[in-house]
């Protein structure tokens, strides 16, 4: 179930400190035990009993009975306790409608001090161990509960934008909590769904966005037609949870697979000419 302004307003106190419970629990248990979470929240049987399942009627939570009964936060109750931070501190003001959905996130619109994009990473529903394994910024070993990789994964990203902007063109980091980066609104279109008046140059921009963000020590690491955005004003680079810094092991291979990914894109949409070499070395310089 997808995370709404509506449900969030609609908890009580209680269960967002059952919610509170869980989170800090799961870091020392991967279920945690209905006796630790009493123990912890202070509640009765009954009143525990009654928020466990108001909460998992919403997906907030799920439960296990083997080998003993216990909880665990879902991605809703996550992006819950986020959601309930940012209002809480003025960044959010309304949470709008879901706009983007891909492999690792979800994004809506929303409104701050003005339109707003609130990016939802949700690493953990796919291979938490594949990502471990993939992953530089995921811890190496250690209890990392599979639902805390979108945090790390969000922290990342906010990480990135924070050092590109205004340099490249990115969306405006604006703030983060847990799994949630809040971003500036873009009002455009990915290269993917959209036809380009000028396609050279935003070829022309999209290679010294790169090279720029080289020079900065960053490598998105996963670009494609899929992550540049395009609007009135211009073309923006977006999706950068997966960069590496220009020092990496493989960072020549991985720089190599972005500027080719472009470069082929529009050779293939628009018949562009701009060999991969050719471009490599105009951001490498």
């Amino acid at each position: 179930m997808p995370v709404s302004a509506d449900m969030v307003r609609g908890l009580h106190k209680y269960d967002i400190k059952v919610l509170h419970a869980v989170e800090r629990l799961m870091k020392r248990y991967q279920w945690v035990p209905f006796d630790i979470l009493r123990q912890n929240t202070g509640f009765s049987e009954t009143e525990l009993k009654f928020r466990l399942g108001r909460l998992m009627s919403q997906d907030l939570l799920k439960s296990s009975s083997v080998p003993y009964p216990g909880y665990q936060l879902v991605f809703t109750g996550y992006d819950t306790l986020a959601l309930l931070a940012l209002t809480g501190r003025g960044t959010v003001s309304m949470l709008g409608s879901m706009i983007g959905e891909g492999k690792e996130a979800v994004v809506y619109e929303g409104l701050g001090f003005g339109p707003v994009a609130l990016k939802f990473h949700r690493v953990g529903q796919r291979s938490f161990q594949t990502v471990r394994r993939n992953r530089t910024y995921m811890p190496e070993s250690g209890h990392c509960p599979w639902i805390f990789a979108s945090s790390h994964s969000a922290r990342r990203e906010f990480d990135a934008l924070t050092l590109l902007h205004p340099d490249v063109n990115v969306p405006v980091p604006v703030d983060i909590n847990r799994n949630v980066v809040v971003m500036s609104f873009i009002d455009g279109a990915t290269l993917n769904r959209c036809i380009l008046e000028a396609p050279a140059e935003i070829l022309e921009s999209i290679l010294d966005q790169i090279t720029t963000a080289y020079r900065r020590g960053i490598i998105h690491g996963d670009l494609s037609e899929y992550n540049v955005m395009a609007d009135a004003r211009g073309c923006y680079i977006i999706d950068w949870p997966q960069w590496i810094s220009s020092d990496h092991p493989n960072a020549g291979e991985i720089l190599h697979r972005d500027v080719e990914n472009i470069v082929m894109y529009f050779h293939r949409k628009y018949g562009i000419r701009c060999p991969v070499e050719e471009a490599l070395s105009r951001v490498i310089g």
